[in-house]
Formats: structure tokens, sequence, C-alpha cells
């Protein structure tokens, strides 16, 4: 398969394109950065475009199989329109193309309120304070599932929660929203986005993508990532 990867120079975008690649897949790293991509391999092209850029998008997808975004800002941004942006250009650039996979990363905090059977510290302290300070990521994450859900494209949104790195891909849970879980590990996100990607799974549907082994504690989540959501 062909997949153009947008937000490649992330976490979340560089173990995509690492495990595409050894899965024998042609990938297109997208990044306004090339130089600083450490990802390598014969079956790679990276490429300096922006994701807001609606021409830049159309070129850079010519030719592909299908469409993923691991796109993010840091957390507390106060005008978060990347996922929005993105999603409309990206839309429009496949509908050009005739490509019709598409696969973005949003965050299980998109319907802003807490999971079902939490703690009442993380309910009513963890939630609320990620809420307030989220807010625009989340508002504009919701926008773009919304565009993305109002065609007719095979597409699919993944949900993760809070970000962390693990050592490897786990057995980890996919599932509709508001599974019981806090935590993601970038690898298992990473996985996820793949096999949606070159395997056409979970088509037409918002899942939520929960890691349940080796999470770490709720202390180091909130304080190390929840203020730095590079993907």
């Amino acid at each position: 398969m062909k997949l153009v990867i947008f937000g490649a120079n992330g976490p979340t975008g560089r173990l995509a394109t690492r495990q595409a690649l050894d899965e024998g897949h042609s990938v297109t790293a997208v990044t306004r950065n090339p130089d600083t991509f450490p990802v390598g391999g014969p079956n790679l092209t990276v490429a300096r475009a922006d994701a807001l850029d609606p021409a830049e998008v159309r070129d850079v997808i010519a030719g592909h199989d299908a469409v993923a975004s691991t796109l993010g800002v840091p957390y507390g941004s106060p005008a978060a329109t990347t996922m929005s942006r993105f999603a409309v250009n990206a839309i429009e650039a496949m509908r050009a193309h005739g490509i019709r996979r598409l696969v973005c990363v949003t965050s299980t905090g998109v319907p802003m309120r807490p999971p079902p059977g939490e703690t009442f510290f993380y309910r009513k302290v963890v939630i609320p304070t990620l809420i307030r300070m989220g807010r625009p990521l989340y508002e504009d994450a919701g926008l773009a599932e919304s565009i993305v859900a109002g065609t007719d494209l095979e597409w699919t949104v993944l949900r993760p929660s809070g970000l962390f790195d693990g050592p490897r891909v786990t057995d980890y849970t996919v599932g509709p929203p508001q599974l019981r879980g806090r935590f993601t590990a970038r690898r298992d996100l990473a996985d996820a986005l793949v096999r949606a990607a070159v395997e056409g799974l979970y088509a037409r549907s918002v899942v939520e993508v929960l890691t349940r082994e080796g999470v770490p504690s709720v202390y180091r989540v909130f304080l190390k990532e929840a203020l730095h959501l590079g993907r």
C-alpha cells in the first residue's frame, strides 16, 4: 500500500511510519521540517508540505492509496484550528484524486466529559482541569470529526487518551467511545493507525484506542504528558 502520513515527525507519526515501512508498505512522511526526520528506508519519501495549505496537501497526496493524520497542537493553544482545517484540505484533495481511505487521530477528550467508572478525584479534579486547559483543542478536534463524518469517504477516527511512551505494541483495546481507561501508549496508537489504514478496519467509525498493560500513574501523565501533546 502507498500511505501518506501527515504529522509524521511527531512521536506517534514516527512510530507509524517506521511500522508501515517494516511491513513493506510505501510511505510518504509529510513534515514542514524534513531535515529533522529521523526515519529512513528505501520505500520512504519525506515530503515538505504544510497541512494547512490546500494546494500543498493536494499535491503531496496524489498517487496514494490512503491518507493518515497524527496532527496535533500543544495543550493550551489559544486558537487550535489545525485538525479542522486539515480535514477540509484533505477531503477536498482526496476527492480530486479519487482516494477513499482516511484515518485521523483526535482525542478521547472530544466529548469533554469524564469516562464511566472513574474515581472522584479523576472526575472532579483531573478531567475538569484538562478540559479547561484543552478546550480549544478538543473543540477543534470535535469539529474535525464532524467534517470527516459528513463525507462519503471510507474514514476512521481514532481517539487515544493520555499518551505515553511504551516499549512495545501491547494487546490494546479498540472500541466505541466511552470505554473504561485513561491512557494510550503511542506504539499502540501507531499500530492501530497502520492497521486501520492498510486493513480497512473500523470504517466510518469513531473508536477509542486504550492501553491496558504497563500504564503509568495519573500523576506522571498529568504532569509530564498533558502539557505537551505533540504526537
